[in-house]
């Protein structure tokens, strides 16, 4: 029986072998660049899995209605976002401890983005800094001659307000152009045991508060942790404190993103963290009409969970997202082929989306909508 201590990944690939042709092959192939325990914390879902497994799901419930004789001039994938030209209708999400598929983590991750156009959200758990990584992305952008990709930061509250206050300054000096607020994540199942050389440097100094037993049988409720979970005060907060956009992600009832958006932010994120955090939730591809009919195109709308094929994200476009994130598909390229392998991936998706979109006879993004699909039978 072979001990999964003593398993050693394998070293990230010097060249992408010519089978990857899609999202799925990189994370075929991605398991033996993990650690048995680093590729469990990627891959798992809250409880049985089941959020996980809807989130892949809901896509196959969908199905395609081309145009007939549509005209492709002047076609193309570019988006306009919270004031920035994007590439495309793509983001790499906020993913925790990216040094854990490879030791240049977000570092080769920005540089990826940046490399195809591509904006970022740096989580506050990540693995660098986040003035290394936004200098990196900006010193690669030099390099190649261009500006650098959209940045933004996400924020996850701590403890004290003064700790946040601290982490959105520093967004704003390193030059964040936004803030991602998350939500959903307060409260989750305990991590793994980080490996040497993986920590969440941003929060050095800082306290963390855990789940712990407490006087009086508390098991999580009246704990420091739950009295910590994120309220809309918070929100209100944070609107107060910075000038940047703010997107709160982690959105799924209708109503709560319409307040949301009364309350001033800029969009939001409908997601259910991945299957992360709470197994039964819905996929947020089922969630996400809702959330357009109850704010009324008043703020843009992002969202993400299960996203592998340029399909899924035309499906999203439809529904009334402007753009989607990508999360696992990063940490599985990052681990098999580190830059190369992540703006590989993102070269793949793009391909797929606009090849989706000229079958459907929809040169543009703005091109792209709810008569574009049928309920699958």
């Amino acid at each position: 029986m072979v001990d999964p201590l003593t398993v050693r990944p394998l070293p990230p690939l010097e060249r992408i072998p010519d089978h990857v042709r899609t999202l799925a092959d990189y994370e075929r192939l991605a398991e033996d660049h993990f650690t048995p325990e680093a590729w469990h914390h990627v891959q798992e879902g809250s409880g049985e899995g089941w959020t996980l497994r809807e989130n892949r799901e809901a896509f196959s419930r969908r199905t395609f209605l081309p145009r007939a004789f549509a005209s492709l001039k002047g076609g193309g994938t570019a988006i306009s976002l919270l004031g920035r030209e994007h590439a495309a209708p793509l983001m790499l999400a906020p993913i925790a401890y990216q040094r854990l598929a490879h030791p240049d983590g977000e570092l080769a991750a920005i540089r990826a983005a940046t490399a195809l156009d591509t904006g970022m959200i740096v989580s506050t758990l990540a693995s660098f800094t986040l003035e290394e990584i936004a200098q990196a992305g900006r010193d690669f952008a030099r390099g190649m001659g261009k500006g650098p990709a959209p940045l933004w930061f996400q924020l996850y509250l701590q403890p004290e307000r003064r700790h946040s206050l601290e982490l959105v300054r520093r967004a704003e000096e390193a030059g964040y152009e936004a803030v991602v607020l998350t939500i959903d994540a307060a409260i989750k199942p305990a991590g793994m045991t980080l490996p040497m050389g993986v920590d969440a440097v941003n929060l050095a100094g800082m306290p963390r508060t855990r789940q712990t037993a407490t006087a009086g049988g508390r098991i999580l409720l009246g704990t420091p942790l739950a009295d910590a979970a994120p309220a809309w005060d918070d929100l209100a907060w944070l609107r107060e404190t910075t000038r940047l956009p703010i997107l709160v992600k982690g959105m799924v009832l209708a109503e709560d993103a319409a307040r949301a958006v009364d309350m001033g932010a800029d969009a939001l994120i409908v997601s259910n963290h991945g299957g992360r955090v709470l197994d039964g939730l819905p996929s947020a591809l089922d969630m996400l009409g809702g959330v357009a009919d109850a704010t009324g195109g008043r703020v843009p709308l992002l969202v993400d969970g299960g996203f592998r094929r340029g399909t899924d994200v035309v499906k999203a476009l439809a529904l009334g997202a402007s753009s989607v994130l990508v999360g696992r598909p990063l940490m599985h390229a990052l681990a098999v082929g580190g830059m190369a392998g992540v703006a590989h991936a993102l070269l793949l998706l793009r391909s797929e989306l606009e090849a989706a979109m000229a079958q459907l006879g929809c040169p543009t993004v703005k091109d792209i909508d709810a008569a574009r699909l049928i309920a699958a039978h």
